[in-house]
């Protein structure tokens, strides 16, 4: 079963599908260093991966398992980053939520817009019961951000990631369908530039 990939619209953001105009967007977003030093697999050093990433968003639509959008600002167009559910199972009425943003969008509340609009559509369009999500335990920004939406912090994987040879442990969030709170968009009242790193 297909999933249309949605196009959402916030006070600041807009979600929207993947087109092939991203590549170039996509592949400076994950071949920065600094933007990926928490992340679970290393930078891009090609940028053929960014086709490669936009040919995954709409297989994963054609086969029905998620949705991943791409992000804009609305006053000027520019790319915010990503966001995403993936690992859709309806048996389970599970999915998984993940988003990357470039290190010039952070500390701006993005993040926290960006995830709670694509969780809104997910549980009124997919029915969801309960979103996991998992963040690097140094990534406290990240951590933050799913607190905000209502993620309780379940556990922590030891040593779960191996990156570039750095061992790494990762938190586990999990939001149920009966704790979502769907009228809280999380907006802040004034913009503050952080450097934590987004996962």
């Amino acid at each position: 079963m297909s999933l249309d990939t949605p196009i959402l619209h916030t006070a600041r953001l807009r979600l929207r599908p993947f087109t092939d105009a991203d590549a170039d967007l996509l592949f400076t977003l994950h071949s920065s260093t600094y933007v990926m030093r928490y992340w679970d697999s290393p930078p891009w050093t090609e940028r053929a991966r960014a086709e490669r990433f936009i040919a995954k968003c709409r297989k994963m639509a054609d086969e029905g398992t998620g949705a991943r959008v791409a992000i804009d600002r609305v006053p000027d167009g520019a790319f915010v980053g990503w966001c995403s559910l993936t690992g859709w199972n309806p048996d389970y009425r599970s999915a998984s939520l993940g988003y990357c943003l470039d290190d010039a969008m952070w500390g701006h509340g993005y993040a926290t817009e960006a995830a709670h609009a694509l969780l809104q559509w997910a549980f009124d369009a997919l029915d969801l019961n309960r979103v996991q999500a998992e963040a690097d335990t140094r990534n406290v920004a990240s951590a933050r951000v799913l607190e905000k939406i209502g993620f309780v912090r379940e556990g922590t994987l030891r040593e779960d990631c191996v990156v570039n040879g750095e061992v790494s442990d990762s938190w586990v969030f999990g939001l149920l369908r009966r704790e979502w709170r769907p009228s809280a968009v999380p907006i802040p009242a004034r913009e503050e530039r952080r450097q934590d790193r987004l996962w």
